[in-house]
């Protein structure tokens, strides 16, 4: 805590931070966080930079959610899956994934804060992510509190090796408001969900809004093309000649009357009347012409594959050519399996480092998961979901026959770990030699029976 408190003395002077998009789009190298100095005084310059801060501009990001239709459908479609599910713990037995079960410990997960779920906290980190690549967290009492991403600096410095600089250590993490004093925190206090990770940066990561600025720009601006075109008159352009001997004034007042008369929505589609010497061009091209469909279309698809989303599942104009609802099933799996998976599995290795597992068992460790069983987007259809528990009560009659316990053939089945087993001792009838399941002879006495028999034929004889 020594070692960061020093890497935070002397701040600077706070950066002027980008106010629009349009800004960011301009500057999108500069604003990637690799030049000049940090709100900290801690410079960022590449190579040796000493702290990491989220690139990009979070307000210009979350205007982008807030007035980009595609934007928001996908980045609700995830947030809507990504929460959920809820966190439970899974025991590993040598290594193997095997049974969940809770504890008083995920209290803290299930109530964040007062009067909040863990949807509400996963909801909020996604939300993090997509927009500032990074969601902070961190324990105060008895309560999760979030770190707005762009206040958030990773400390770093050199790791010293064998007379070299190898890479850099993470001495923690600052958190600073404008204006506030910055607070430090140990690497152990923050929970760091960074799902892309930065490819010039060494802890940070990359929302998946970066690649995709100029999509989201170009498709405000096809959006504004498309009031443009209904606000005058929901035609083409139109380029009006009149007579060289026509006055300035009449002119003035000939353009006046027209627009009066024929530009707007609700004087759309109205038929013109022009007096002599007047002659009416149309220029150049309508909706159909500028296939504007297709070209919007097109640019929805690649904001749409840049968040991991099928298009068919946020109803994407393309989406639905390209399929019909029927692959809605094969799309669902692709989002869950490719993208909500990976995210679930990342942000629950991350907020384990603030809650702590209830301990180790003679089976095997404890890590903190999810649990997305209850998870409706993810359950099977009804044909799906009777096959799969056909096969599951065809393996445990099997089982059960094979004379392992009825209690560890289930807690087997469920879990998918064949470790949980346990024998009885008996076995089938099958495996049984004949007559074994009656009473069972001495050996000792069918030994001194069979030299009896064997004696007695020579006595006979005698």
């Amino acid at each position: 805590m020594r070692s960061l408190w020093r890497a935070v003395r002397d701040r600077g002077e706070e950066r002027a931070a980008i106010a629009t998009i349009d800004d960011y789009a301009m500057a999108l190298q500069e604003a990637l966080g690799y030049g000049g100095w940090s709100a900290l005084g801690i410079t960022q310059t590449q190579p040796g930079q000493a702290a990491e801060k989220a690139p990009g501009d979070l307000p210009g990001y979350a205007q982008l959610f807030a007035t980009n239709p595609v934007i928001w459908s996908c980045m609700t479609a995830r947030q809507m899956v990504f929460s959920s599910p809820r966190f439970i713990w899974q025991r590993l037995n040598s290594g193997i994934p095997s049974e969940m079960f809770g504890s008083q410990e995920l209290r803290l997960l299930e109530e964040p804060w007062k009067g909040g779920t863990t949807q509400g906290l996963l909801s909020r980190v996604i939300q993090d992510a997509d927009l500032a690549g990074n969601a902070y967290w961190t324990q105060v009492e008895d309560e999760l509190v979030r770190l707005r991403p762009d206040w958030v600096y990773i400390v770093l410095e050199r790791r010293e090796y064998r007379g070299g600089v190898l890479g850099w250590h993470k001495l923690g993490y600052v958190y600073q408001e404008p204006g506030e004093e910055p607070v430090p925190l140990l690497p152990e206090e923050v929970a760091h969900f960074a799902p892309v990770p930065d490819p010039l940066a060494t802890y940070r990561g990359m929302s998946w809004l970066t690649p995709v600025v100029r999509e989201a720009q170009t498709d405000g601006l096809m959006a504004r093309h498309k009031a443009r075109f209904l606000e005058n008159a929901a035609t083409p352009n139109m380029v009006v000649r009149l007579a060289r001997e026509v006055s300035p004034e009449a002119f003035a007042k000939f353009k006046a009357k027209m627009e009066a008369n024929h530009r707007g929505v609700e004087n759309a589609y109205k038929t013109m009347y022009l007096g002599g010497g007047a002659d009416v061009t149309v220029v150049g091209s309508d909706f159909k012409q500028l296939d504007f469909a297709k070209v919007q279309g097109a640019g929805e698809t690649r904001i749409a594959a840049a968040a991991g989303v099928p298009p068919i599942i946020v109803g994407l104009s393309e989406g639905l050519q390209a399929a019909t609802y029927s692959n809605y099933g094969q799309a669902r799996r692709r989002f869950a399996d490719g993208t909500i998976h990976p995210l679930w599995q990342d942000v629950a290795g991350s907020f384990g480092l603030l809650v702590r597992p209830p301990g180790r068992s003679t089976s095997g460790a404890v890590r903190l998961w999810y649990d997305a069983r209850d998870v409706p987007f993810l359950r099977e259809d009804a044909r799906d979901a009777a096959e799969i528990q056909g096969v599951q009560s065809r393996t445990i009659r099997t089982l059960l026959d094979a004379g392992y316990t009825p209690e560890s053939v289930t807690a087997a089945v469920n879990a998918s770990d064949w470790n949980l087993l346990v024998h009885t001792g008996l076995f089938s009838v099958q495996l049984q030699r004949p007559g074994a399941g009656g009473p069972q002879p001495d050996p000792a006495r069918a030994l001194a029976a069979a030299r009896q028999d064997a004696i007695r034929p020579i006595e006979g004889r005698a």
